[in-house]
């Protein structure tokens, strides 16, 4: 099927380019979200004469775009989550979670806007893309801890894991520490 795109797609075309693609992802992505139109000569002759209109609007929401991502770029969202002693967490978060988070701290982002690889199902930093435009996209740091505490140690660099053989191998020490004074004492006895 042959539709003329309203907007830039990703791998698929620029703004006014006559693309073919599969006839379900013309009927139920780019005709309902008002991505493209069919490409018959009706919507081609309608198409030109807004060419222009749809040029400058696209170039005005790009600006906007620019500037939040301005604001976006680098920003890290702490989200507290219950998580297993190894670091795993129960359930996963989703882009609705971190555009909540988002928002709470003030930036506007719908869940769509939010690209994720992969779901964030462990403790630490992950880096998720934030589309804001066709054209505009920004990186952010999600930092996952079970406490806010947690979440400033990851953040000063420490990992989860790490944290945990520190406290492992520091109740051993005491141990050892332990039974050293012990034998210590057993021995002044005799």
């Amino acid at each position: 099927m042959q539709v003329i795109l309203l907007q830039r797609v990703a791998k698929l075309g620029q703004m006014g380019e006559v693309v073919n693609v599969k006839p379900g992802y013309a009927r139920n992505f780019l005709l309902p979200q008002g991505k493209a139109l069919r490409a018959n000569e009706a919507n081609i002759k309608g198409f030109e004469s807004r060419k222009a209109q749809l040029e400058a609007n696209n170039l005005e929401t790009k600006k906007e775009a620019e500037v939040v991502a301005a604001r976006l770029d680098g920003q890290t969202f702490i989200v507290i989550r219950s998580a297993s002693e190894s670091g795993a967490l129960y359930g996963s978060v989703t882009p609705r979670d971190i555009a909540e988070i988002a928002t709470a701290e003030g930036f506007t982002l719908a869940r769509t806007q939010i690209v994720q690889d992969q779901p964030i199902k462990f403790l630490g930093i992950h880096d998720v893309n934030v589309v804001l435009h066709p054209e505009v996209s920004v990186a952010v740091k999600v930092n996952v801890a079970r406490s806010v505490e947690e979440a400033e140690l990851q953040a000063s660099g420490k990992s989860v894991q790490e944290l945990a053989a520190e406290a492992e191998a520091q109740a051993e020490f005491e141990i050892s520490e332990l039974f050293d004074e012990m034998g210590a004492a057993a021995s002044d006895d005799e």
